[in-house]
């Protein structure tokens, strides 16, 4: 085991471009590989630029017919067959689409192999966690599921658990669909409710399926949670199910539309909050994975205000030089940012909120609370099911 982080990384990634009107900017990657280079990071990382996924690889997870659709809709976006959720308003078609979602989906891929390996310990594709796409269909902006593509090759490679926890504000129900009915994945969601947003899936009495069941964590946080709440959930739930399951690798993504500016959702959390879950799950894979870990990017629309920083932080955390939360950014990455986007950037690496604080769940709940209810609701579904006191 080197114990050097990777970082996967090929500007061509930056294809993933869905047009002008689209709130998935590719600019929000280059940006927030900019600010990881000017903070030096990359002479802690190794820098891989994997290959794309192959079609065998891809059939890991997707059917062939989806896959060729992909492929008609790369070579001709204005043909593209809507039945498999392509050309519509979430997933635009555009050219070269199978090419660059491959290429994003192989570093995921890339990534578990080099981690399964022992060439990394830790490995970043924060252009991936592309959770919504299913086996049979675009969705929510993601086109290839490289999180489920990383999962069932660490799988194919011999691995016998893999943990999966999703903090992007949506559900991660394509990574959860995946490995419905497997055993072998434990996936854990905390996203806002869906009641109040896409993809209005991910209840807590969604479990998994057969001898699956009790494998899918379900945590529908309400509309309006902010650090404390987010922060309460996050640790009553994960970090007991993560020590039980016992992974060989744990895969997490880091979708940033948590925050309290992102445009698209209704939580109300902050960077420094972000920080201290990238934290937690870094030191989730230390204490039950062998320290094997696989951290991706995911949604996250504020993409000059919080997507660089949230990332960057990410990156420095796996290459083991965390960057302190009041450290100021580099000048020359804030006139960058200006000349890019006509954004004034940020000028620190917080939101001012560290360090952020939380009732631990031992403590007590309140059962009139609606977190608390929702961490119940979680807790009492799936805890038994694996033998837990709830």
């Amino acid at each position: 085991m080197s114990g050097r982080a990777q970082l996967m990384w090929d500007e061509a990634v930056t294809g993933y471009d869905f047009g002008p009107d689209h709130p998935m900017d590719p600019v929000r990657l280059d940006l927030t590989r900019r600010l990881v280079d000017a903070f030096g990071l990359d002479r802690d990382v190794e820098v891989v630029a994997a290959k794309a996924a192959g079609e065998s690889t891809l059939r890991l997870v997707h059917r062939e017919d989806y896959v060729e659709a992909v492929k008609a809709a790369s070579e001709d976006p204005g043909a593209a067959d809507q039945s498999y959720g392509l050309g519509t308003l979430d997933d635009p078609a555009f050219a070269r689409m199978h090419e660059v979602s491959a290429l994003i989906a192989g570093q995921s891929v890339g990534a578990a192999e080099a981690v399964w390996r022992g060439d990394a310990l830790h490995a970043v594709n924060f252009a991936g966690g592309l959770h919504h796409a299913m086996p049979g269909g675009a969705s929510g902006f993601c086109i290839y599921n490289d999180a489920s593509l990383a999962i069932a090759r660490l799988l194919e490679l011999g691995a016998s658990r893999v943990a999966y926890v999703d903090v992007d504000v949506h559900h991660g129900d394509g990574v959860q669909a995946a490995f419905w009915e497997d055993p072998r994945v434990l996936t854990i969601s905390l996203h806002e409710h869906p009641r109040t947003l896409f993809p209005q899936t991910g209840w807590p009495e969604e479990t998994g399926a057969g001898s699956a069941e009790g494998s899918a964590v379900n945590v529908a946080l309400p509309a309006g949670t902010g650090d404390a709440g987010w922060l309460r959930a996050f640790h009553a739930v994960v970090p007991e199910l993560i020590a039980d399951f016992r992974p060989d690798v744990l895969v997490t993504q880091h979708g940033a539309d948590t925050h309290f500016e992102d445009p698209l959702a209704h939580l109300a959390v902050s960077l420094d909050a972000q920080r201290a879950v990238q934290v937690a799950c870094h030191e989730l894979a230390h204490s039950y994975a062998g320290g094997r870990w696989i951290a991706l990017g995911g949604g996250g629309y504020a993409v000059v205000d919080v997507v660089p920083r949230s990332w960057t932080h990410l990156v420095g955390i796996a290459a083991g030089r965390e960057i302190e939360p009041e450290a100021m950014i580099p000048e020359g990455w804030r006139q960058d940012v200006f000349a890019r986007t006509r954004q004034l950037a940020p000028a620190r690496m917080t939101d001012g909120r560290w360090p952020v604080s939380y009732a631990e769940w031992d403590a007590g709940y309140d059962p009139a609370d609606r977190l608390d209810q929702a961490v119940l609701a979680t807790r009492r579904a799936v805890f038994p099911l694996r033998g837990l006191l709830a």
